[in-house]
């Protein structure tokens, strides 16, 4: 007679776990605890922001620099409709919405409509090689210090206010602006 061997049934030989080490686990569980408590600590460092920006309100007045060292004052454009957009080159959404600010700009510049760029946390080296690469040519400048995003309340980019000829804050997109969205605000401050 051959004697069979039979493979063992699962039931009649259990394989041991393999089992991962307690700090695995421990990592696992304490990072991204500690990573939202950077986080919270970022934010509750950050200035308090003291936004005077709200829609139907005076738009905060501001005096920047631009991009080639020349003062921009909101105040020279009263008397205009103004779109003034917060954004930087390293943000995904701004790269999107700025094509439309293009179009915006182009066609509505009869109608003395201002386009200023508001550059967020960025360089201005970055800042000019972004604008020149989108064809964006309206005036830009960098708030150093985020006094002026302080004033407009600003958390991240983009953010985009529609201030009208009087100087009043009308309507404001926070993130990206659609094109819908740009011509919702257009028809504030145009009077369409």
């Amino acid at each position: 007679m051959t004697a069979t061997t039979r493979a063992p049934l699962a039931e009649d030989s259990p394989l041991p776990r393999a089992r991962m080490p307690r700090a695995y686990y421990v990592a696992a569980t304490l990072t991204p605890l500690l990573v939202l408590a950077v986080w919270g600590t970022m934010l509750l460092a950050r200035p308090a922001t003291t936004s005077s920006a709200a829609v139907g309100a005076p738009a905060p007045a501001f005096v920047l620099a631009d991009l080639n060292g020349s003062p921009l004052r909101l105040a020279d454009l009263r008397g205009r409709p103004v779109i003034v957009n917060f954004w930087a080159s390293w943000c995904g959404p701004c790269v999107d919405e700025f094509p439309i600010l293009v179009k915006a700009a182009a066609a509505h510049r009869a109608e003395g409509l201002a386009v200023i760029g508001i550059v967020f946390r960025d360089r201005s080296e970055a800042a000019r090689e972004f604008m020149a690469r989108l064809g964006a040519e309206w005036p830009t400048a960098v708030d150093p210090g985020e006094t002026v995003a302080n004033q407009f309340g600003i958390i991240g980019p983009p953010d985009t206010f529609f201030i009208d000829r009087g100087g009043i804050v009308v309507g404001r997109q926070i993130g990206q602006l659609s094109a819908s969205d740009l011509q919702r605000g257009l028809s504030k401050i145009l009077g369409e």
